[in-house]
């Protein structure tokens, strides 16, 4: 018998039709939306809690604590409440309002940092938190679980669905659990595959994809685990959104348009190819944001 946790994963892959622009590169869409939380942070959750249970991390009277910029953040609120252990998700004031909810909903404690400290304030004021005792910290940002998740369960998936034939990876960089974890494996069974990295322009504001600070720069990446990093405006990223919608009918957040984006403009120096992209979320996470509006 079936639970919830057993669809985390196996999430389906698309050919895009109509926003390719290379008619010798495929580029697919791999919809991580379809997970039951509604993103690709599913995997990452259900790796980190089910690991700090397993080495006994979570005891009696110990709750969880977690900065997110949201996705995170309903995929820990889910899954906490399934293994029946308290959490308490800190994230900036600006963060959308269903996101809020959603976590709420799970039966989350969220608490909301002033939205001009960004990420950076929310993470500090969950390690002042963890310091005053009673809470434990997942840390995505410098938890192996985190890119293991992905390590055993997105790159195979990756491999095995395009038949051994994906040549380039394209992920948006924010924890970077993602794109560390199918980079380890993809360069394992094929090492001439190329991983690439979104990061935004300087000024650019795309939820899910960050250029960090170098004092926050999150402890699970590794550099040379990217091949190449491409920068990707805020315009750029909200127009391959709408686009992806009205298009193709994937309906996703920005940073997945910004994905997109930097796979589109790969494929024009490509001669031929199989680029895969990750689609990290569903669209209504942002019906109360500018994102889908005129």
């Amino acid at each position: 018998m079936k639970t919830v946790l057993d669809l985390v994963g196996n999430t389906p892959m698309v050919a895009l039709q109509r926003i390719p622009e290379n008619p010798n590169v495929t580029i697919y869409a791999k919809l991580e939306g379809t997970n039951p939380g509604g993103s690709v942070k599913d995997r990452a959750a259900f790796g980190m809690i089910k690991g700090a249970l397993d080495r006994g991390e979570i005891k009696p009277g110990i709750k969880l604590i977690e900065a997110t910029s949201g996705n995170t953040g309903i995929a820990l609120a889910m899954i906490a409440n399934l293994f029946s252990v308290e959490i308490e998700l800190v994230m900036p004031e600006d963060a959308t309002r269903e996101r809020v909810l959603t976590m709420e909903a799970f039966g989350a404690k969220v608490v909301l940092t002033p939205k001009e400290q960004s990420m950076e304030g929310a993470i500090d004021y969950a390690h002042a938190q963890v310091a005053k005792g009673g809470y434990h910290m997942l840390n995505q940002f410098a938890n192996p679980d985190n890119y293991g998740m992905h390590y055993r369960t997105t790159g195979p998936e990756i491999w095995r669905d395009t038949g051994k034939s994906v040549t380039h990876f394209v992920s948006a960089m924010g924890t970077t659990g993602t794109i560390m974890g199918v980079s380890r494996y993809l360069k394992e069974v094929n090492p001439s595959i190329q991983i690439v990295g979104c990061q935004p322009t300087e000024g650019s504001k795309i939820p899910g994809i960050r250029k960090w600070p170098e004092a926050y720069l999150p402890k699970i990446f590794d550099r040379e685990r990217v091949d190449r990093t491409m920068d990707i405006s805020e315009a750029e990223a909200r127009e391959m959104t709408r686009r992806l919608a009205k298009e193709e009918a994937v309906f996703c957040g920005m940073s997945s348009g910004g994905a997109v984006a930097a796979a589109v403009r790969l494929s024009r120096e490509l001669k031929h190819g199989v680029i895969v992209c990750i689609i990290c979320d569903r669209g209504d996470r942002y019906l109360s944001s500018d994102l889908f509006g005129e």
